[in-house]
């Protein structure tokens, strides 16, 4: 019996080329460092922004065309779970937690975590936080919450207070309010340090951090409705 020959194609033989091409550049080239003699650019975007937090001067000045498409990106995303799931059947029943220990330790973590939601939010521009990590935060607390609440009451609570309109509005404003630091609009940047500092940046901190978090709540109502909890 004749063993069977591997043929290898060339289109094959262009990937295994390729790479290869990209493990000896890997290896033999040096990796390119940045010499700026005398500047410190940590300390030139603090003093550019205004904010002591060097990461949220980046993400809100020096990318902040980044940032609008990032946001951009979880709205669609948000879009898009509802859309995969719009010929699901809803579950007739969601099981949730029932044992007292498991509701109560619940509930505190999300008061804890919304009460770090909070701080992230206000003061991301001072210490290591920010509109992203404040509204995952903000998320897990909503989260928390829905595993052990009614879902009917979550869904009516979310109704009730229009969360879908106020996500959409939350996105416009971000997007309007980078437009006019694009222009070169923007707010006075006040004491260093203070917490009313950094022109512009608190504000678009706290926009993506309100998007974020009802955006999340959207995806946990839509999931826990069509699959359960998770």
């Amino acid at each position: 019996m004749s063993r069977p020959t591997l043929k290898i194609s060339p289109l094959q033989w262009l990937y295994c080329l390729t790479a290869l091409f990209f493990t000896v550049k890997v290896w033999l080239l040096p990796n390119p460092s940045l010499d700026y003699p005398g500047v410190d650019i940590v300390q030139s975007i603090v003093l550019d922004s205004g904010v002591p937090n060097a990461v949220t001067g980046i993400i809100f000045r020096n990318r902040l065309y980044d940032t609008i498409f990032e946001v951009l990106v979880f709205t669609i995303a948000i879009m898009g779970v509802s859309y995969l799931m719009a010929n699901e059947k809803p579950l007739g029943q969601v099981e949730q937690f029932s044992d007292q220990p498991s509701i109560v330790l619940a509930r505190l973590g999300a008061t804890i975590t919304a009460l770090v939601s909070i701080e992230l939010a206000i003061r991301g521009h001072l210490s290591p936080g920010g509109g992203f990590a404040a509204g995952v935060a903000g998320g897990t607390a909503i989260g928390l919450v829905a595993i052990t609440a009614s879902t009917t009451w979550m869904e009516q609570l979310y109704q009730r207070w229009q969360i879908g309109t106020w996500e959409k509005v939350s996105v416009l404003v971000f997007i309007v309010l980078a437009g006019l630091t694009f222009g070169g609009w923007e707010l006075a940047q006040g004491e260093f340090g203070a917490l009313v500092s950094g022109g512009m940046i608190p504000i678009l901190n706290a926009l993506v951090a309100f998007k974020v978090a009802l955006g999340s709540w959207a995806a946990i109502l839509i999931f826990i409705r069509y699959r359960g909890l998770l």
